[in-house]
């Protein structure tokens, strides 16, 4: 029987799933290329650590120091839809120092790895603390889903620079052969963890918008007329009935940055963009099971995907479950 390495496996997963995403042509670029990146690593840990190629360890703690910045660049692009731009290139410099020390400084290294992922955990937790629920290129209705994937990844971050420390500790307390197994356990793991975490935020995103400033505390006439607009444009086009619709694509359709009209709609209805969105949805199922369609067809008319959403979603509209609503109704 044929044996493979755990990181082995892992590196054709995340192979074959970036190729999935690339071939798919979801706007997702900088989220392929962490999965990409994480195929790579998974390869190069399995070379160095089970076969012990030279190079594979020259370049193991480089492209590892790649991992938390492309996560970051990741959650950037994808996450916020910001741009980048040629500063951003700075977020290079730790795999140079990587590469510097690698040879010179071991002792240096060990800690530079273990810090550099605790500091992008910590921008990336600071980061998700100020962007609020709503993020702009997250499919609508689907809660706080994309945002604790974002949360999961920070954490597989930090957990990475803990077991890092451990590794290191262990070296030092003279356990160092039992440091390749508690690196490729605890790196594969790891690498799992924010290879998942990645590929359910690409799953929960359309995939990019512009900053606003912060919201007034009470609705404005702006805000109302925003609303009201946002009202017409449900009622006559029915955008809700895309799956797929995000907060970015209300707002250009309506020619208002995203967050301006997250801020407009949290004001003036107290519900956050999904909930807001859902409850249309919501409204056009009832009306679909009025007519006498199954569930399952009101909820695939109303542009919902998953069983599990619709039927959360309808409860804590209606109080009923579906069938029951159906049932009170004379259905």
């Amino acid at each position: 029987m044929i044996a493979l390495p755990l990181p082995l496996i892992l590196s054709l997963i995340f192979g074959f799933l970036t190729l999935r995403l690339v071939m798919r042509g979801r706007p997702v670029p900088m989220l392929a290329a962490l999965l990409g990146l994480l195929a790579a690593q998974a390869l190069i840990n399995t070379l160095a650590l089970h076969h012990g190629v030279g190079l594979a360890r020259l370049i193991q703690p480089v492209s590892a120091m790649a991992i938390p910045a492309m996560a970051w660049l990741a959650w950037r692009t994808d996450g916020l839809g910001q741009r980048l731009h040629l500063r951003d290139a700075a977020h290079g410099l730790g795999m140079a120092a990587a590469l510097a020390l690698r040879s010179h400084a071991s002792i240096l290294l060990e800690l530079l790895v273990p810090l550099t992922y605790a500091g992008y955990a910590l921008a990336l937790a600071a980061s998700l603390r100020k962007v609020g629920p709503d993020l702009p290129h997250a499919r609508l209705g689907q809660g706080a889903l994309p945002l604790l994937a974002w949360i999961g990844v920070a954490v597989s971050l930090a957990l990475s620079a803990l077991s890092d420390l451990g590794i290191a500790a262990a070296i030092v307390l003279g356990h160092a052969a039992q440091a390749p197994m508690i690196v490729d356990l605890a790196s594969s793991v790891l690498l799992f963890g924010i290879g998942g975490l990645a590929l359910t935020a690409e799953r929960l995103s359309v995939g990019a918008a512009p900053e606003d400033p912060e919201p007034s505390p009470t609705p404005t006439e702006d805000d109302h007329a925003l609303f009201a607009r946002l009202e017409t444009l449900m009622e006559t086009r029915s955008p809700w009935r895309d799956p797929d619709l995000t907060l970015a694509q209300l707002g250009r359709r309506l020619q208002t940055p995203a967050k301006r009209l997250s801020a407009a709609v949290n004001l003036v209805t107290g519900d956050n963009i999904s909930r807001y969105v859902n409850g249309h949805r919501i409204r056009a199922a009832c009306a679909a099971l009025e007519r006498g369609a199954t569930a399952t067809e009101a909820m695939l008319d109303a542009g919902f995907v998953t069983k599990s959403n619709f039927n959360r979603e309808f409860r804590r509209v209606t109080g009923l479950t579906p069938t029951g609503w159906q049932a009170a109704h004379g259905r």
